[in-house]
């Protein structure tokens, strides 16, 4: 393979690490999630209200970094599930919020045990996992922070 100036090859660049580390992500996740019908937005999106609950669309989608346009069609693939309940905030209708239902609620406590099985699997002491995730969320930082500098 030959070197592309000013590029070097795709395995040298970070973009394509983060990248491909992020569809193995994906990857591994999905056995995980499949029996209990779940995809790794949805798992995500869950993981948000769990925290706390009555979120609006727009606070959901900043966590996630998703536009409303492609985070709207998952709530309400969600909600056909039964996993969310979308509402219109009573003091300002401009804004949904997102409760969790009954198969919401439930998944909880069935699905506590993914984040560890996953960790396992990665065969890394805690403290590597969490500078890991550290660092990247710095890197992340640093990149959205560049994008709007310009």
């Amino acid at each position: 393979m030959t070197e592309i100036p000013g590029c070097g090859r795709l395995e040298d660049n970070l973009c394509f690490a983060v990248y491909a580390a992020n569809h193995a992500f994906t990857a591994a996740y999905k056995p995980l999630l499949e029996p209990f019908g779940l995809t790794y937005p949805q798992y995500l999106v869950l993981l948000i209200l769990w925290e706390r609950e009555g979120q609006t669309v727009k606070e959901i989608g900043g966590r996630l970094h998703l536009d409303s346009g492609t985070l709207t069609p998952l709530l309400k693939r969600m909600e056909a599930n039964g996993l969310v309940r979308r509402e219109r905030d009573a003091a300002d209708e401009r804004q949904v919020r997102i409760r969790l239902a009954g198969r919401g609620i439930a998944l909880r406590s069935a699905v506590a045990g993914i984040r560890d099985r996953l960790a396992c699997t990665l065969d890394e002491a805690e403290e590597a996992i969490g500078a890991l995730r550290d660092a990247l969320a710095t890197l992340t930082g640093r990149l959205r922070g560049a994008g709007s500098a310009g």
